[in-house]
């Protein structure tokens, strides 16, 4: 909520534009979208429920911090998306009410990721999509040591000297570093029910997307 007005600029300054290809990355796998249902939770301003409703679908935006959906609703002069204020743990809505669930950087922040995860889960109908964008860690040892110094060393200053809010850009680094591994995230989704779960390393391993197909059994 501290960081709200001066989340967009931060994230294309800190990503240097690249989390836009991360998400038109996510909106290619979920493709053709014309005319589906699409739930996007921790939406934040709004981003990604632009992209998903630009390629045809029918978009719910849900986050938990009230402040993110003023600024969303504010970007969104067509009304291409229907904004929610609303818990990623408990979710209001029936089972199987999507065709598809996203969660772009959102999943880390969440008290009880298996819970979150089984939510997602629960919405989406059988056949249909749960997809995950989340930070992760370059594999690669000439990225692995440049990339946890700017994300370690950098980034929070640059956050903390832009926003005025030094905790909320230390959290990012933290967290980031404290995430599993794409293979324990893919058996934690295959925990929950989800099947032909798997993930994809994009840049290099800096940001992960992962995925898994709702099974019959998940959704009954």
């Amino acid at each position: 909520a501290r960081i709200a007005r001066r989340y967009d600029f931060l994230t294309r300054v800190l990503s240097a534009g690249i989390d836009r290809r991360w998400r038109a990355r996510l909106v290619r796998r979920l493709a053709p979208l014309a005319g589906r249902e699409v739930l996007d939770v921790a939406c934040g301003t709004g981003d990604l429920a632009f992209e998903l409703a630009e390629a045809g679908a029918r978009v719910v935006g849900l986050d938990f911090t009230r402040e993110m959906l003023v600024l969303a609703r504010a970007k969104d002069r067509a009304g291409r998306v229907s904004f929610l204020n609303g818990d990623a743990l408990a979710l209001p809505f029936e089972r199987a009410s999507f065709d598809a669930a996203t969660i772009a950087f959102g999943l880390r922040n969440l008290e009880d990721r298996r819970r979150g995860l089984a939510e997602l889960a629960r919405v989406v109908r059988p056949g249909g999509t749960v997809m995950v964008l989340e930070f992760s860690l370059p594999r690669a040892r000439l990225l692995a040591a440049p990339y946890r110094f700017y994300f370690t060393r950098v980034l929070p200053r640059v956050g903390a000297l832009v926003s005025g809010d030094g905790e909320a850009y230390r959290y990012l680094p933290e967290t980031v570093l404290a995430w599993p591994k794409p293979e324990e995230l893919q058996r934690e989704m295959e925990g929950v029910g989800l099947a032909r779960c798997g993930f994809e390393l994009l840049s290099g391993g800096i940001a992960c997307l992962s995925y898994g197909e709702v099974a019959p059994s998940t959704a009954r």
